[in-house]
């Protein structure tokens, strides 16, 4: 079997190639919404409202939750839906 020798220049090249990789694969997941369930300051960051706002869209029935305990969790794919539905083009 022949030996190979690896050099310096090698080993960057391959650092380089992999941090790549690894990036592609976080900007690739970083568009989608990875988890189902969210809380609400992940809403609140997710479509940059308020507290407030928040709570209004709960109290009217805009915005469906599950609450369990003291913690209220909204779902990822009915606020995807609600969006889309609410989707206003310019003609």
């Amino acid at each position: 079997m022949p030996t190979s020798i690896i050099t310096t220049d090698d080993l960057m090249e391959f650092k380089m190639e992999l941090l790549e990789e690894i990036q592609k694969l976080l900007e690739k997941e970083s568009g989608n919404i990875s988890k189902r369930w969210l809380k609400s300051t992940e809403v609140i960051e997710m479509l940059k409202i308020s507290a407030g706002t928040l709570n209004g869209f709960r109290t009217k029935g805009i915005l469906p939750y599950s609450k369990i305990g003291g913690l209220i969790y909204y779902d990822s794919a009915i606020i995807q839906k609600i969006l889309a539905d609410n989707l206003i083009q310019n003609e």
